[in-house]
């Protein structure tokens, strides 16, 4: 009589075939998380320094970040880092990377379609029982620690 498995038997990323810790582990949400903030912090930055912000009257001048230049450059930064080197900026220092299931280079329109479902934000918080995002699952994409 087959018993059913204990919970230890199972983890985010066995049925792709990912070990449980160590490098080509699925990488937990904390990472992901805070990778997201360092990403997101810089796309501000260069927003503010690009895209300076118009003096209002009774508004402080932080508020004036133009948030779509903030989008578009933090998707850019996705896009290029991805397809070149594997991660984000965020990915990188945490020691992340992006890795599509079929082995092959990512390429460009994996990264592309993944940073376009990224900036939609719900893909990003709808997570499957392995711990990725839709927008890795639509595009066959996981993000695994290095």
């Amino acid at each position: 009589m087959p018993t059913a498995p204990l919970p230890n038997d199972t983890w985010p990323g066995k049925s792709l075939g990912l070990p449980r810790t160590g490098p080509r582990s699925i990488a937990r949400g904390g990472r992901r998380l805070l990778a997201l903030i360092i990403d997101w912090t810089i796309a501000s930055a260069l927003s503010y320094f690009f895209f300076p912000p118009q003096p209002v009257e009774g508004v402080p001048l932080w508020t004036g970040v133009n948030s779509f230049a903030t989008l578009g450059i933090f998707a850019l930064l996705q896009i290029v880092f991805i397809a070149t080197l594997g991660g984000s900026i965020g990915h990188l220092i945490l020691r992340m990377r992006v890795v599509p299931l079929d082995p092959a280079w990512i390429g460009i329109v994996k990264p592309i379609a993944r940073t376009a479902l990224l900036c939609l934000a719900i893909p990003a918080v709808i997570w499957d029982k392995d711990q990725r995002g839709m927008h890795d699952r639509l595009v066959g994409t996981v993000l695994v620690r290095r």
